[in-house]
């Protein structure tokens, strides 16, 4: 049951680029933030406290993140399916899926930049109701909000900061639709593009090159001082199935554009801790509070096998308890992680064709900070 809600719910998400007009009106509606400098109760600005882990669960310290002197570029977020609202697409009401899945996903950026959200109507959960052949619609309705999000914020707040965008899953998907209509064939824009953090979708790129597929002039980032380029992976700690829904560019989940041959292309897989290739061991940020009890995320989260550590900060860091490496077995392009050191071996949720979903954008959250305030000072310079 719960991979069916995902597999109708993310098939409605890659029809998007077959499904939208090539031209869309523009949205009048003001944009509800879930995150944004300044507001009250901002759950991308929690503080930066973090109670560090050994791998096998042993705690070894306490420190202070330094917040970036200077936030001179701003993070654009787009969140995943979360939402358990009836019906096809969600409202723009902060729920506390949205409000845990920022802090999950999106506040330890805040060391870096200044964090914008914008609430969008997502396909939510509730999408295993329909047929999926109705999605086209809905999918069509949560990109619109997505990308009014996008233009108000671009109109209105950006100021010609310079914006990394970060998505996951569905969110992912939305901008990587949002990426090849407003920014990849917009140089103006693509200027402030200092890079793309797409997880948990699948991104393709040309057979053996960084670019080609989803996307024309923005390629994927292969040093710590490039900008304008992508970041996109999707975790597994086994085999990955013939079935699997990430990693194959010919699954469910391809979006590449209209006319592209699927035998010329492959899914992107970028590894942050090491962007020319190879294994290194990665550092894995959460939240030190639990995901909004009582959702179906919440839920699925539990099936993971992720230890429950107990510490006062915000944060929890177990540096070095994975390696991972981009593999390319048996066709599929993933990030492979293996466990070190006494770590738990992590359990697929919902089940193995899903691999590691739901950790995807925390697994290695610490290089990846890092490597945004690394292409940041380079874009700054």
């Amino acid at each position: 049951m719960r991979r069916r809600v995902l597999t109708v719910l993310l098939a409605g998400v890659a029809a998007l680029p077959a499904a939208l007009p090539a031209a869309l009106p523009a949205a009048t509606a003001k944009t509800t933030w879930l995150c944004r400098p300044g507001i009250a109760n901002d759950p991308c600005t929690p503080g930066l406290g973090t109670t560090t882990f050994a791998p096998d669960g042993r705690q070894t310290g306490v420190t202070q993140p330094r917040q970036a002197r200077d936030r001179s570029v701003d993070c654009f977020y787009v969140y995943p399916t979360v939402s358990d609202q009836p019906g096809l697409n969600a409202t723009l009401a902060i729920d506390p899926q949205q409000r845990s899945i920022a802090l999950y996903q999106a506040a330890r950026y805040s060391q870096v930049c200044r964090v914008w959200a914008p609430m969008y109507r997502q396909l939510t959960l509730r999408a295993i109701a329909a047929d999926p052949a109705t999605l086209g619609p809905a999918s069509r309705t949560a990109y619109r909000s997505v990308r009014a999000g996008w233009r108000d914020y671009l109109a209105h707040h950006n100021h010609g900061r310079g914006v990394v965008l970060i998505g996951h899953s569905q969110g992912s998907a939305m901008l990587t639709r949002l990426v090849h209509d407003e920014i990849d064939r917009h140089p103006r824009v693509r200027r402030r593009l200092v890079s793309a953090i797409l997880l948990g979708s699948n991104v393709t790129v040309r057979r053996g090159r960084d670019d080609g597929g989803d996307f024309r002039h923005v390629p994927a980032c292969r040093a710590r001082t490039q900008t304008g380029c992508v970041i996109a992976f999707s975790t597994f700690d086994q085999p990955v199935p013939p079935n699997a829904v990430f990693g194959r560019s010919s699954g469910i989940l391809r979006t590449a554009p209209a006319g592209a041959p699927p035998g010329r292309l492959q899914v992107l897989c970028t590894n942050p801790a090491a962007l020319r290739g190879g294994s290194a061991p990665v550092d894995t940020i959460l939240p030190s509070v639990p995901f909004a009890p009582g959702t179906t995320i919440a839920t699925a989260t539990s099936v993971l096998g992720m230890p429950v550590l107990s510490a006062s900060t915000p944060w929890i860091s177990v540096p070095g308890a994975y390696r991972a490496h981009c593999s390319r077995a048996n066709g599929a392009s993933v990030l492979q992680i293996v466990g070190v050191g006494g770590a738990p071996v992590l359990r697929p949720s919902p089940d193995p064709t899903w691999g590691l979903h739901l950790v995807d954008a925390n697994i290695a959250l610490g290089d990846l900070v890092r490597l945004v305030g690394d292409q940041i000072r380079a874009y700054a310079g």
